[in-house]
């Protein structure tokens, strides 16, 4: 019982408020110790982790070159662009991002989209553009909503739309698990009943987004003390 110490710090981190990544390998240290290994053989595995993770690099990689364009103005070319185009509607905008989400990730290519890559220097710049043609100055508490909008259209897109992909880690972990219990399950069956239930996310998400643009009008006009 002693290795479960891990799970005891997690929790006891995550209640605390503790950063997140020091708890787990805080507890990842202490799980490793309690249950017979030396420190160096705990070390070694974290190392053999990163070293094997091929995402990790790329990460690297990639914020660099997203601050060098956010420093030569991607954000701003981003709301000029979307401020030209009068159809544009942040609830618009913000679904036809999670469709293309959504599909790309259900053909595997999930690096497409994200928070860092995609929502914060591009869809979430563009989606307050949109608001601020047809709603004029944007409070803040409108501009917080809009971008976790916009976080959340990728979430659900990315989500739902992954599990499509029969090559996913997450369809092989369900596979692996059901398999444990004596349940075999083709990958392939798993992915098709998958777009069922990505279907149905997109219709519900999809309507919460078409209905953002009037609840975004009235609490954008309240927070600037004008009329509903």
């Amino acid at each position: 019982m002693l290795p479960l110490i891990g799970i005891l710090i997690v929790v006891a981190g995550f209640a605390l408020r503790l950063n997140p990544l020091l708890v787990v390998a805080v507890a990842a240290v202490a799980t490793g110790l309690a249950a017979g290994h030396a420190l160096v053989e705990v070390i070694s595995a974290f190392g053999k982790a990163f070293v094997d993770s091929r995402s990790v690099p790329v990460v690297w990689l990639a914020l660099p070159v997203i601050g060098l364009l956010e420093r030569s103005g991607l954000k701003e070319r981003a709301r000029t662009v979307i401020s030209g185009i009068k159809v544009a509607t942040t609830g618009r905008l913000l679904l036809a991002y999670m469709a293309l989400r959504q599909i790309t990730s259900a053909l595997g290519l999930t690096s497409l989209g994200g928070h860092p890559q995609m929502v914060r220097p591009l869809i979430a710049p563009m989606a307050e553009a949109a608001a601020e043609t047809r709603l004029g100055e944007l409070s803040d508490e409108t501009r917080y909503r809009i971008r976790a909008h916009a976080a959340a259209a990728d979430n659900v897109g990315y989500f739902f739309g992954e599990d499509i992909f029969i090559a996913i880690g997450s369809i092989l972990l369900i596979r692996g698990f059901l398999d444990q219990n004596g349940i075999h399950v083709e990958p392939a069956k798993l992915a098709l009943w998958a777009i069922p239930t990505a279907i149905c996310a997109f219709i519900v998400h999809g309507a919460r987004l078409l209905l953002l643009d009037r609840s975004l009008k009235r609490s954008n006009g309240a927070g600037r003390g004008d009329e509903p």
